[in-house]
This record gives structure tokens, C-alpha cells and sequence, in this order.
């Protein structure tokens, strides 16, 4: 087999390691200029107010990792929210479809599977981390209702609204408290609360925060019982979250016999080539063997996604 097929992974693997320590060494030195940018021209509000001309110029002056996060669907200034760092889920992608390009030659033939590579690559990267931000605002969302009661006590008690956010900072789990203590920061710098709020309401991608965002800033500019609103969000908050919930319940069954259907040829492959590896061995060494293999594997991932889809769509 060719040596290049082992060899093209592990360059990229390599090359994406260095781009990610660089970027490491140059976070240090943007981080003032980053955080006077994010008092300058907020993100909740810097799209509606700045001209398609000078838009066209920000995306000019994007760096080349950023347009390869356009691509490979991840974002620099959300690094914190993915469970390993993006180099490392790049490369893991590339491995697994490079070996699905390899099952995939059996099928199609060496020179199509090859071509096969930058797009299989491109949608499991998009997928992963589509997945571990999905996951995130699930989190976000479950959390956001004591997140809200330790707001609406501490307001009570005569604490302001803007020391309340820091007690959220200090009080609150992960990843609610990160969020809000980038919150927290801002305002130290001098950022408006309103502003902050909108800030992590862009940042979170969450209607929810938008609404909690929307309530202080009314509240600041008319006056009123902001206690009222917050515990009223909160309420409605906790039945989607119930709702929510009742929806995976309702699922459990469906979803176990997903994992199930899906896991049992890899577990009866694993078995069969422990029992008699001879016979396993021609899915790998015969022609016929391996486009059998391919097939097999593509008939598996075609199913699973359908099944997963299928899942998805009943949820939502």
C-alpha cells in the first residue's frame, strides 16, 4: 500500500499542532487590544450599525485561520467551548477520513476514494463541532433558571443588579460561570451591563439570554420590578427545559435501539476476528473482501445517520 496514504495524515497533523502553539504565543499580546475592541463595538450591535463597506473590509482583513474555520466550521474566540483544542479535532477528522477512504477504495476505486478525503473531512469537522456546541447550550440553558433565582434573591436582599452578575461569576457552575465572568470583566473595564449582556447573548447563541438581556436593559431605562420579569423567564425557562426532557424520555427507547443496531456489527466483527482471524482476513487482503467491507461499512454509516436524523427531527 502506499506510504504517502500514512504519511498525509500525520503532516497534517503536525502542521495543524504548530498553527495552534503560535496561536498560543500570540494570545498574550492581542488579548488588551481584544478586549478594548469588545468595549469599542460591542457584538451584540456591531453588525446592525456598520456599513456593508466597511463589513467588506473586516472580511478582508480576516487571518487565514479564520477562514479555515469558516470552513472547517469552528471559531477561534470560541476555544474555550470545545472539549479538546481544534488542532487536535482536525486532525483526529482527518484520520478517520483518510481510513474511510481506504474502506471507500474498494467500492470506487484508489484515485475517487482519494478525492473523497477533503470532503468527508470537512463534514465530520463541521459536525464534531456543531455537536460540542450543541452540547454546550444544552448545558447553558438547563443551568440558566438558578442562574436567574440566584439573581433574583440576591436583588432582593439589596444586592444591584450589576454586583448580582458578579456573585453569578463566583456562584454559579460551568460553563454558566465562565460566561459570566467574561461578563464581570467587561464591566470592570468600563462596558455597560447592557452591553455585556448582549455580549454573552451573542457569544451563547441562546434566545434565552437575548430576553434576559432585553429585560435588564428595559429595566435600566424605565425603571420597574426587574424581580417580576426574571422569576417569569425563569418559570417559562424550566417548562421548555421539562419539555424538553419529556422529549428524550419519550426517546430512550428509540435511541437505544440506534446504539444497539449501530454497535452490533463492529462488536460481531471484533468477535468473529478474535475466533478466527483467518476468515476476517480476507476483508482486508481480497479485492472482492474489500469491496464487500466498504459496502458493509457504508450501509452501517448510511443507517445511523438516518436513524440519528430521524431522532433529531421527533425532537425538535
Amino acid at each position: 500500500m502506499n506510504p504517502l496514504i500514512y504519511a498525509f495524515p500525520v503532516f497534517f497533523v503536525v502542521l495543524l499542532g504548530a498553527i495552534y502553539v503560535l496561536l498560543k504565543m500570540e494570545k498574550q499580546q492581542k488579548e488588551l487590544s481584544a478586549r478594548i475592541a469588545s468595549i469599542v463595538a460591542p457584538q451584540g450591535t456591531v453588525k446592525e450599525l456598520t456599513p456593508r463597506g466597511i463589513m467588506r473590509a473586516d472580511e478582508e482583513a480576516l487571518t487565514p485561520i479564520d477562514r479555515i474555520g469558516k470552513v472547517f466550521g469552528f471559531s477561534q474566540s470560541k476555544a474555550d467551548h470545545y472539549m479538546l483544542p481544534w488542532p487536535a479535532i482536525l486532525g483526529f477528522t482527518l484520520v478517520i477520513a483518510v481510513v474511510a477512504s481506504m474502506l471507500l477504495s474498494g467500492l470506487v476505486g484508489v484515485l475517487p476514494a482519494r478525492l473523497t478525503i477533503p470532503v468527508v473531512w470537512i463534514f465530520l469537522s463541521r459536525t464534531t463541532f456543531a455537536r460540542g456546541e450543541a452540547k454546550r447550550k444544552t448545558i447553558l440553558l438547563d443551568q440558566f433558571p438558578d442562574t436567574l433565582g440566584l439573581i433574583v434573591r440576591a436583588v432582593r436582599v439589596g444586592i444591584p443588579v450589576t454586583e448580582s452578575l458578579r456573585v453569578v461569576a463566583k456562584e454559579a457552575p460551568e460553563p454558566t460561570r465562565s460566561e459570566f465572568f467574561k461578563v464581570a470583566d467587561q464591566m470592570n473595564i468600563g462596558t455597560a451591563p447592557e452591553h455585556a449582556l448582549r455580549d454573552l447573548a451573542a457569544r451563547s447563541g441562546l434566545p434565552e439570554y437575548g430576553f434576559f438581556a432585553a429585560a435588564l436593559t428595559l429595566q435600566a431605562q424605565t425603571g420597574g420590578g426587574l424581580t417580576d420579569t426574571l422569576e417569569l423567564l425563569a418559570e417559562v425557562i424550566r417548562k421548555r427545559v421539562a419539555m424538553k426532557m419529556r422529549g428524550y424520555a419519550l426517546s430512550a427507547e428509540a435511541r437505544t435501539s440506534s446504539m444497539v443496531l449501530g454497535s452490533l456489527p463492529i462488536v460481531t466483527g471484533l468477535l468473529l476476528t478474535v475466533l478466527n482471524p483467518d476468515y476476517m482476513n480476507l476483508l482486508f487482503t481480497d479485492k472482492t473482501g474489500n469491496f464487500v467491507l466498504g459496502l458493509a461499512v457504508l450501509s452501517l454509516c448510511t443507517g445511523v445517520f438516518v436513524m440519528q436524523m430521524i431522532i433529531r427531527k421527533s425532537l425538535s
